[in-house]
C-alpha cells in the first residue's frame, strides 16, 4: 500500500529500541524503518525474544528509543503529553486486568477516562462509544457479567472493546491471540481486520500466527536476528524475507501458499 502525507499516521526512521543504563545500552534492534497508514491492520512477527514487545513498548510511550525517530501525525512521539498520547493511541497487553472484579460494561468504561470529567461521570457521548465497542466486538451478551466469569477468548474481545472505546485513531496489541485456541484466534484477527477497514483506525499487533497475519495484515513488520523489514505481504514473501525467521533444519517456509512446515 502506498502512503501518503494525507494518510499517514505513524513514521519510524532508524529507530534503534533497547535497554538503557549506567554502563551503556544495550539495543535490541536498530535501523527500524516503517510508514503506517490510516485503516491499515499491521502485524509485527519475529522468533521469540527478537524484540516485538520491546518495539511495541518504544512505540506507544512506554520506553525511550535508544536512537532514532518516531513520529504521530507528523510531530516526534516525545512532543506529546501522557494525556494526549492516551487520545492518539490505545495499547492491549498480553497481561489480564488487575480489575477483573469489574463488570464487562465497567472495564469497557475505563477506556473513556482521557475524555470524562473529573469525577468521572459518562456523557452521552462516552455511553455511545461504549455501546459501539460492544456491538463492534460482540460483546453486548456479556455486558452485565464479571470480567472473571469470562473465558480467554471472551476477554480478549473485552479487551479491544475497551481499546475501540477509548476512540483512538490507533490501536497497539502485544499478542492478541495468546493462550486461544485457533479458532479464537482466527476469529479474533478478523475482528482486528474488520475494525480497521470499518473504522478507518491503525491497527498494529504483535504475534506468532504468521500463517493467519499473512493472510490478513495490509502490511507486515518482519523482525529477523539482523535486520527488520516492512511491506505488504505478498512482496515480502517474494523478497523471502520468511525464509530466515527460524532454523532452516526445523522450519520451512512455502512461498507458495505463505505457511511454514516442519522438516521431517
Amino acid at each position: 500500500m502506498d502512503k501518503t502525507e494525507s494518510n499517514t499516521i505513524i513514521e519510524v526512521r532508524n529507530l534503534a529500541v533497547g535497554y538503557s543504563a549506567k554502563n551503556g545500552n544495550s539495543t535490541v534492534a536498530d535501523e527500524i524503518n516503517f510508514v503506517l497508514a490510516e485503516g491499515e491492520l499491521v502485524s509485527l512477527v519475529g522468533a521469540n525474544g527478537i524484540g516485538k514487545s520491546t518495539l511495541l513498548r518504544t512505540l506507544t510511550g512506554m520506553q525511550k528509543p535508544i536512537s532514532g525517530s518516531i513520529s504521530i501525525n507528523g510531530k516526534p512521539l516525545n512532543s506529546y503529553s501522557a494525556f494526549q498520547l492516551a487520545t492518539l493511541l490505545s495499547v492491549v497487553l498480553t497481561e489480564p486486568p488487575a480489575t477483573k472484579n469489574l463488570s464487562v460494561r465497567e472495564l469497557i468504561s475505563l477506556g473513556r477516562q482521557p475524555y470524562t470529567n473529573w469525577i468521572g461521570s459518562l456523557s452521552e457521548n462516552d455511553k455511545k462509544a461504549i455501546q459501539f465497542a460492544l456491538e463492534a466486538t460482540e460483546t453486548t451478551a456479556l455486558a452485565e457479567r464479571k470480567c472473571y466469569e469470562l473465558s480467554d477468548g471472551q476477554m480478549q474481545r473485552v479487551s479491544i472493546a475497551r481499546a475501540l472505546a477509548q476512540d483512538t485513531p490507533i490501536i497497539v496489541l502485544d499478542e492478541p491471540t495468546t493462550h486461544l485456541d485457533l479458532y479464537h484466534r482466527a476469529y479474533v484477527l478478523k475482528l482486528l481486520k474488520n475494525l480497521a477497514s470499518e473504522t478507518n483506525k491503525t491497527i498494529l499487533f504483535s504475534t506468532h500466527e504468521i500463517d493467519l497475519a499473512i493472510q490478513l495484515a495490509d502490511s507486515m513488520i518482519v523482525m529477523s536476528k539482523n535486520q527488520t523489514f516492512f511491506n505488504t505481504p505478498c512482496k515480502l514473501i517474494e523478497a523471502g524475507k520468511f525464509d530466515s525467521l527460524f532454523p532452516k533444519e526445523t522450519i520451512a517456509f512455502d512461498p507458495t501458499n505463505g505457511r511454514f512446515t516442519i522438516r521431517k
